[in-house]
């Protein structure tokens, strides 16, 4: 009887175990199904855009009319600066405190943002996260996303073979820009365009071209700098890297601070919102419709102009030129002459000023931080610092500066020539690698919100003079 008993009881813990099994595989079930959703990107933007799209209307419908300032006859002969004219959702930047990437501050992204460990850097995959959806990424959709660009970031042959039709002393911007071209071939959303696709959906397959570009950009950009400096002995790419981890392996630098810098080097680098060149150009050629393979090359040519990325390869330079000169030992009274030498020839000291901002450009402020902790004997850091005790006052006396404080260019090579990426020549590459984030993350939203053909109004000398005559006789 004891026996029978003792069976019916096992008997019905098999019957219970195996519901308790069922309901725990219907439930992990669940959640799978639930963080495909959650770790996908694309679906999230798919529940984003309808929200966005409606906001936008809203806007238009409602205050359409109202006025956000006055255009002055300076404004137009000087190219335009302060004009309040173009909407660029992913980052705003505010003259006292710097940019925000939606909304948060660079000390806010290196806190909130994922880090390959606690306390590194922030991944550049979550920043895109951030700039896409406007929300602070978990780690797992981080890893999701790290692990996208990963599967898109083949490039083909033919592309390597047009970079190897030109000179290999050809700037490596050129190369770089020439690969993206090559890379164009692919674009889906010039194929969906030719089959015939409605407007609604134009941001699907510029959201396929956008990823796939900034997944491959980091794996030309490092063929370029193989090719020109490493006698072409490439170097794949590591699956067990994130982004920024790999573009440094890929580049040949495989020390662990290396792979830091450029992931913050990446992430501050990303987007300083709509109004300078590289990232307007991307957004007036893409608004006729150049898919982001075509927008984003476009973007990189204005990126090479010395008054936009070139500087930071100029920085790097009158540095050297400053040691070649006086020593590594300068005294603050030689390096303040050498200050006034250069501005008495009529050249900038180039690292300081903006545009915009009018305080110390919060990018600074983190690379500053960085090589404190990672490198603060180094010779050229030291003489970075001495600099910002003594040109802002220079500039401030000379009186025609309206911001005499460093900008992010006059950190950035000192860094990356600690770590042995000595020429200052590439160095506008990484940067265009970098701002593929924040043009490709904007360009994706133009065709989401449907953003218009851009089309200003020029006027000529006769006109301004006959309106301001006008003007002033009434």
């Amino acid at each position: 009887m004891v026996f029978f008993r003792t069976v019916s009881a096992l008997s019905r813990l098999r019957s219970r175990a195996a519901e308790q099994q069922s309901a725990l595989r219907n439930s992990v079930r669940w959640l799978q199904m639930q963080s495909s959703s959650d770790l996908d990107l694309h679906s999230q933007l798919k529940e984003l855009i309808p929200e966005q799209q409606e906001r936008l209307k809203k806007l238009k419908s409602e205050h359409g009319k109202v006025q956000l300032g006055n255009i002055t006859v300076d404004m137009v002969l000087g190219g335009m600066r302060g004009m309040t004219g173009l909407l660029w959702e992913t980052s705003l930047l505010d003259p006292d405190e710097g940019i925000r990437f939606r909304g948060l501050s660079i000390p806010e992204c290196q806190k909130l943002l994922p880090a390959v460990k606690p306390g590194g850097e922030p991944l550049p995959e979550g920043l895109l996260w951030l700039l896409l959806t406007g929300k602070v990424p978990s780690k797992e959709q981080v890893d999701a996303l790290s692990s996208e660009l990963r599967s898109r970031a083949a490039v083909p042959d033919y592309v390597y073979k047009a970079i190897d039709a030109l000179p290999v002393t050809a700037h490596p911007m050129t190369q770089f820009a020439t690969g993206v071209m090559a890379l164009q071939v692919q674009s889906q959303f010039q194929k969906a365009y030719e089959k015939g696709i409605h407007k609604s959906k134009y941001w699907e397959p510029t959201y396929e071209d956008s990823l796939s570009l900034i997944a491959r950009v980091p794996v030309v950009a490092a063929y370029v700098y193989r090719r020109m400096y490493k006698s072409g002995d490439v170097i794949p790419t590591n699956d067990s890297l994130d982004y920024g981890g790999n573009f440094s392996h890929m580049l040949g630098f495989d020390d662990p601070k290396m792979q830091e810098l450029m992931r913050l080097y990446v992430t501050i680098h990303s987007d300083h919102e709509g109004g300078n060149v590289s990232a307007h150009t991307g957004h007036l050629v893409a608004s006729a419709l150049s898919d982001p393979y075509l927008s984003f090359a476009a973007a990189l040519n204005g990126l090479a102009g010395p008054l936009h990325g070139l500087a930071n390869q100029e920085v790097l330079l009158w540095i050297k030129s400053v040691v070649d000169e006086c020593g590594e030992n300068i005294s603050t009274e030689q390096l303040k002459d050498y200050v006034w030498k250069t501005l008495n020839s009529g050249k900038v000291v180039p690292g300081f000023g903006h545009g915009v901002l009018r305080k110390t450009d919060p990018r600074y402020t983190c690379q500053r931080e960085f090589a404190l902790k990672h490198l603060p004997d180094d010779p050229l850091f030291q003489l970075v610092s001495k600099l910002y005790e003594v040109v802002p006052p220079i500039l401030t006396e000379l009186g025609k500066v309206k911001n005499p404080w460093p900008n992010v260019d006059a950190h950035s090579g000192v860094l990356l020539n600690h770590f042995g990426l000595t020429e200052a020549r590439y160095y506008t590459v990484l940067f265009g690698v970098s701002r593929s984030i924040g043009i490709c993350s904007q360009l994706i939203w133009d065709r989401a919100l449907g953003l218009p053909l851009e089309r200003p109004k020029s006027v000529t000398m006769d006109w301004l003079e006959n309106y301001c005559g006008k003007v002033a006789s009434a």
